[in-house]
């Protein structure tokens, strides 16, 4: 029966019943209307407010009926109804039918029709002359039975708003006069009729925290935007750009006080002064999209649509983009469409069965993180992660995404023994359907936001992460050195004594520099978890452990590729990084952290203003290694040339001591004549370092040849340091 339907939260097409419906047994129309608790009801015309009808109480429950035998054509109307403490006017949401299926037909046109259709959607309606203003609920649950929107404007009741299901399996309903700030949620029953825990928006706009995770009604029209000359200037090759990323936590950059963390209009004026003032070009957010469990980082995200809460409002977020922008650095994001945590208010099992992820646990539940793994097989994922990655180029303006955990979504094999994973139709160990969305995924952000870029994370030595996928390639435009990571640290926490024993670890990634478009990477990832800070990675006492991480860093802005540091490294945090407490700011009133921070920022200023370290950052023509043999000494010297428009070759040279002994008159082959300059020195006393004399202030090239070059100079390399040496005349 349908009181029962009505009752129990189970009707599958309320706009069969509910409303103005042809009357069936003679002619004119039954206005039937659905309203529990209601005493009376009565309908009104929409246009005018002229009275159409008393409604008969059919069942005290709330069921209302009228036949308008004489009504010659639909009508549109609202309701009065008297409830026992109040009585209000309420439009009713079963007259609108076309309009709450609008859209569905051009869903997967193009996918950010994913997030311009789906979610809880601002529209308005005009009709007979009359605007209605309300919100257009859809969500897909295509094994659901029924599905309500349920919120505080329905008393979180699932018998007030049943949605209608379309052909595809999306459940939509216009409801009138609901506006941006109003809490909602899904009310779903699998396909055996069992109701399922309340469900977040998967395409939500903004969302609750912890206890109610409940999706908010949001207005993405309100923030107007002032980075037009910024999103102008950034139609440019990416790979010709200096990059010097500051990668950063939101919630332990900086905190009050109170120990609360700073909001996004604080962190638009505190955390953007701050990178302005380093030099950084970029900085890259840990993901912000909504996760429900502070202890992942991000990295268990939920509402991949929504930026999280804890720090304020969408508008607030696009405030601090905008302030990024409008100070000249670049925003990137860390996405995850790796996998998504079983909490039960999200993907999981959405409608009760699949509909995100893998159904085999062999390839669905990623063993590393106890959580659930999308099913890149299907289109109507693809659609929703490429969405998700859309959303945030267009609605939020940011720069650029970087790609987490590429390499878990490549091989069914991550992380899993034989026997816990099924092989590809090959019997291989490639997921063929993931590499298949990362390359839509890259050619679809590439066309539509032409001046943006993607960042792989990714741990293998899978062929042409970061080529085009017309040549082979996955798409990507960069990819993380998780290669050069690995080996230099490696280099850099041996003794000094031993080092010479390990020369070739240092040397070893320009042998494969120029396989990909790298960036030099010491994330957060490197200082957490038992791993120590950087400044503790290093030996020795304690200036001996200073000078290795200043010498390490000034080597990383010399090396080929771009060139990423996680929060904290830039003032020798002695800490490991903890997400539940700020950086040691607090450190900055000795010297020998000021002094690190100092370096930073110089190296930051240094490397924009020296376009040979990073304008053919993938040329092999424009590198060359000076000295890559002298083990004994743990020294290395490279060359970073650019040729300019005049035929001009500007040329750098990179030296690094890694000893704590000074060389004295160190001979370096060098390829051109002249007089050279000295102009970074990592050493240098404002760093805390000892200051020692490289030599006189011009050195000039000599016609001794040495180690393959024409010419020689001869200086002095001060202990535990990096120097910079230029050509400044003939």
């Amino acid at each position: 029966m349908l009181i029962d339907e009505l009752n129990s939260a189970r009707l599958t097409k309320p706009f069969e019943v509910l409303g103005l419906q042809p009357n069936p047994n003679g002619k004119g129309y039954i206005l039937r209307a659905w309203l529990p608790g209601a005493k009376e009801c009565r309908a009104l015309t929409l246009k005018g407010k002229k009275p159409l009808c008393v409604l008969n109480m059919i069942n005290p429950d709330g069921l209302f009926e009228q036949v308008l035998e004489d009504l010659q054509g639909p009508v549109h109307y609202l309701f009065e109804v008297k409830y026992s403490d109040a009585t209000i006017e309420i439009v009713d949401p079963y007259q609108f039918r076309d309009e709450a299926f609008y859209g569905l037909n051009t869903m997967y046109e193009s996918p950010e029709n994913i997030y311009k259709t789906l979610g809880a959607q601002l529209v308005e309606i005009e009709i007979d002359g009359v605007k209605v203003k309300g919100t257009k609920f859809a969500v897909y649950a295509p094994s659901a039975t029924c599905v309500s929107v349920i919120g505080d404007f329905n008393f979180w009741d699932g018998r007030r708003h049943p949605m209608a299901r379309s052909l595809l399996g999306h459940w939509v309903l216009f409801v009138p006069g609901l506006g941006a700030g109003q809490r909602y949620k899904f009310e779903i029953k699998d396909n055996n009729g069992n109701r399922l825990p309340h469900k977040s928006d998967p395409v939500g706009f903004y969302h609750e925290q912890y206890p109610s995770f409940a999706s908010i009604i949001s207005d993405q029209t309100t923030y107007q935007w002032h980075d037009d000359e910024w999103r102008q200037s950034q139609q440019n090759d990416k790979l010709t750009q200096p990059m010097s990323i500051y990668e950063v936590h939101l919630a332990s950059w900086k905190r009050k006080q109170d120990g609360s963390s700073l909001s996004y209009r604080e962190l638009a004026q505190e955390l953007v002064s701050y990178c302005k003032e380093m030099g950084y070009t970029h900085v890259e957010l840990l993901p912000v999209m909504e996760y429900p469990f502070s202890g992942s980082w991000g990295y268990q995200p939920t509402g991949l649509f929504a930026p999280t809460s804890r720090f304020g409002g969408i508008d607030d977020f696009k405030y601090f983009v905008d302030s990024c922008h409008q100070n000249g650095i670049g925003v990137i994001l860390d996405w995850v469409p790796a996998h998504f945590p079983t909490d039960a208010h999200g993907l999981a099992r959405f409608d009760g069965t699949p509909v995100y992820e893998y159904e085999d646990p062999r390839r669905g539940w990623h063993p590393d993180w106890n959580s659930l793994i999308y099913d890149f097989g299907r289109d109507t994922v693809r659609n929703f992660l490429v969405a998700s990655a859309l959303i945030w180029l267009d609605y939020y303006h940011v720069d650029g995404l970087r790609v987490d955990a590429v390499a878990s979504m490549l091989y069914w094999d991550y992380s899993r023994k034989d026997g816990e994973w099924i092989p590809n139709v090959n019997g291989g160990n490639i997921n063929y359907e993931a590499v298949s969305f990362l390359k839509w995924f890259n050619e679809t952000v590439y066309r539509k936001f032409p001046g943006a870029m993607t960042i792989a994370e990714e741990s293998t030595a899978f062929t042409g992460v970061s080529r085009p996928t017309y040549t082979g390639g996955l798409g990507f435009g960069f990819k993380w050195n998780m290669g050069w990571m690995h080996d230099s640290l490696e280099y850099m926490k041996q003794d000094p004594y031993f080092r010479k024993y390990h020369h070739g670890e240092m040397s070893f990634s320009m042998i494969y520099a120029y396989n990909e478009n790298f960036i030099l990477s010491i994330s957060h990832d490197e200082v957490t978890h038992g791993k120590h800070s950087m400044l503790y990675k290093m030996p020795g006492d304690e200036w001996q452990q200073a000078a290795n991480l200043r010498a390490f860093l000034a080597y990383q802005y010399g090396h080929p590729g771009k060139v990423l540091n996680f929060m904290g490294t830039e003032i020798a945090q002695g800490n490991e990084w903890n997400h539940d407490a700020a950086i040691d700011w607090w450190l900055l009133q000795y010297d020998k952290h000021k002094g690190m921070q100092a370096l930073v920022k110089d190296l930051n200023h240094f490397y924009r203003n020296t376009p040979a370290l990073w304008k053919n950052d993938y040329d092999s023509d424009a590198f060359r290694w000076l000295d890559v043999s002298d083990a004994e000494h743990s020294v290395f010297a490279m060359l970073r040339t650019l040729k300019g428009d005049d035929g001009e070759q500007d040329e750098v040279i990179m030296v690094s001591n890694f000893t704590p002994v000074p060389y004295v008159a160190y001979r370096l082959g060098v390829p051109r004549s002249g007089t050279y300059q000295v102009v970074f020195n990592s050493d240098d006393k404002k760093y805390w370092g000892s200051g020692y004399v490289t030599g006189p202030e011009k050195l000039v090239a000599s016609n001794i040849s040495w180690q393959g070059q024409y010419h020689s100079l001869v200086l002095d390399l001060p202990p535990l340091a990096t120097i910079f040496v230029k050509r400044v005349g003939d």
